[in-house]
């Protein structure tokens, strides 16, 4: 057999990382993840039910994700413990963006719910082929913070009309507290008191008892309560029956071509689906000592979200609080997914009927619950206490959310972060640097004024790499610094030893850097730059002008001809 031939197995292997843990599997692990499989089905029915309702969609579609997206996950995905189904923010994100699109048609709302999945699906695909997994590294924490607590208030708007027993309204966050506020004359007392009820409930039962299916318990309380009362004619309406069965398996009846939007659309979820579910299944891996393939994660996502809409669906994610479920109910690996999917399956088959009395407003308690996850103030605190500026960044991403909504902040987050690295690289540090007391290395003259200044000499050290969009900054600050000099130097020393990359204009600024400075009468030394930069200055003939800059030519053995007089 050819070595290529051989090597086939092996990259199917790498694709599939159910044959690697299936083929590693101890039977001892069987019974914790069917108790972990079954305790993320019982967390996953009402939680599921009422993130499907605030994407606009009948109930059961969002067990239709976990049951199918699961699967998928556990066939291709990298982490043992991640979960996948229906998430708050890409819940909100679908139903505010397709109820424009469908126009009030039920139908055409669940078809383009179910083709934004197969669009997510298929640019996770493309974004695995192209390795394009360090997407997730582009979007700074910094903005997520603010994103998330902005997403939060908003899920909360739109669930506060249910906990008050009133209409409700608006499409825009001041539009939506305007009509709540007007309408809390009409607030009815006794859904009021039903949803703070389950909110303590479900507030102490997470806390008293972490990582069980609290929200179940509640609900079945809730069901029992409208059953054996006459709640609904005090105002309090219920889910009504749910279809008993499986979900059938059909590609959606739209193309994307049919609908406006809607690729923005599914941009927009896949960035957020791959950033939530990568964070969060890296988060679990650290606590449990292993490591994710961060590029894997992409085509299980993708097959999740195909399968999903396949399966009458909506996108899915990998969110925290239903993995951690997952992880602190006993999962040992992503058979647990498979349990839970079977659960879900039995429960669609002969239980939909137990459903029919679930109040809303419990569905919106669980929702309001779920989302006060995502206002960490203690993030808040500790950006004000350590960085303003990324304590403004982070509000200026909560407000974008707030005015623009959830999917334009979606792609403003994103737009943000690009450009707060881009203005961070366009200016990067310059350090100017002096001889430390007493020994032959250097450092930056700013942060240790009692370094020792050369004579006659400047020595800088740029901390970022010289490209197009950086070179002005560099050059300004450069030749500042030396009008700025009592006395004109000599020698200027550039230290290129923290630069990763020149480009030809970087080396263009450097060779008209040399011709100002032998104008003042200076010359210009390179040092220490590494072996692709020592390509691209000899490539542009910088070498020529300013003299060797060999591997082993360093600061001090500059300053040590300076000093020797040659």
């Amino acid at each position: 057999m050819s070595d290529k031939a051989s090597t086939r197995p092996d990259r199917w292997w790498a694709m599939l990382p159910a044959a690697r843990w299936l083929g590693q599997y101890r039977w001892s692990w069987l019974g914790p993840d069917a108790v972990a499989g079954i305790t993320l089905a019982a967390y996953a029915i009402p939680v599921s039910m009422a993130y499907a309702t605030l994407a606009g969609l009948p109930p059961q579609t969002g067990i239709y994700g976990y049951l199918i997206g699961g699967l998928f996950y556990a066939l291709l995905g990298s982490s043992r413990h991640l979960a996948i189904g229906p998430t708050s923010a890409i819940s909100l994100l679908v139903g505010v963006t397709v109820a424009t699109m469908a126009g009030g048609d039920a139908a055409r709302f669940a078809a383009i719910a179910g083709l934004t999945a197969l669009l997510v699906g298929a640019m996770c695909l493309l974004a695995w082929l192209l390795r394009l997994s360090a997407l997730v590294n582009f979007i700074s924490e910094t903005v997520l913070v603010g994103f998330k607590a902005g997403a939060a208030l908003t899920i909360a708007l739109t669930q506060l009309p249910k906990l008050f027993g009133v209409p409700g309204g608006g499409e825009h966050f001041i539009e939506r507290v305007v009509h709540l506020a007007g309408q809390l004359g009409e607030l009815n007392l006794v859904v009021l008191a039903f949803g703070l009820a389950a909110i303590v409930l479900l507030v102490a039962g997470n806390r008293l008892l972490p990582g069980r299916p609290v929200a179940l318990a509640v609900v079945v309380l809730a069901i029992s309560v409208m059953s054996m009362t006459a709640l609904q004619e005090r105002g309090v309406t219920i889910v009504g029956a749910l279809p008993e069965g499986l979900p059938s398996l059909t590609l959606p009846s739209l193309r994307p071509r049919d609908v406006d939007g809607i690729l923005p659309l599914a941009f927009a979820v896949f960035l957020l689906a791959y950033i939530e579910g990568v964070s969060a299944a890296r988060a679990l891996a650290e606590r449990n000592g292993y490591k994710i393939d961060a590029r894997q994660e992409l085509l299980g996502l993708g097959a999740a979200n195909i399968a999903a809409s396949f399966g009458q669906g909506y996108p899915v994610a990998g969110g925290l609080s239903q993995s951690a479920v997952n992880e602190k109910a006993g999962a040992k690996s992503p058979l647990a997914l498979v349990f839970a999917s079977a659960t879900l399956a039995l429960c669609l088959l002969f239980l939909t009927s137990l459903l029919r009395n679930l109040p809303n407003v419990m569905l919106a308690a669980i929702v309001l619950v779920a989302v006060a996850g995502l206002i960490d103030v203690k993030q808040f605190r500790e950006l004000w206490r350590i960085n303003r500026l990324e304590f403004w960044v982070a509000m200026a991403a909560l407000l974008g959310v707030l005015a623009l909504g959830i999917l334009k902040g979606v792609m403003l987050a994103a737009l943000f972060s690009m450009l707060l690295l881009i203005a961070r690289a366009a200016r990067p540090h310059v350090a100017f640097l002096g001889r430390i007391p007493g020994t032959r290395h250097y450092s930056d003259l700013e942060r240790h004024p009692e370094n020792e200044r050369i004579p006659a000499t400047i020595i800088f050290r740029v901390e970022a790499g010289l490209v197009y969009f950086n070179v002005d900054h560099v050059h300004e600050v450069v030749m500042r610094h030396v009008q700025a000099e009592s006395a004109p130097p000599r020698v200027v020393i550039a230290d290129l030893s923290n630069v990763p990359i020149v480009d030809l204009a970087g080396a263009r600024m450097l060779a008209a850097l040399h011709g100002e400075l032998m104008k003042a009468g200076a010359s210009l030394r390179i040092v220490e730059a590494h072996a692709k930069v020592r390509d691209m200055l000899r490539a542009a003939d910088v070498e020529r002008l300013v003299g060797p800059i060999g591997r082993r030519y360093t600061v001090d053995e500059v300053i040590r001809e300076i000093e020797a007089g040659v």
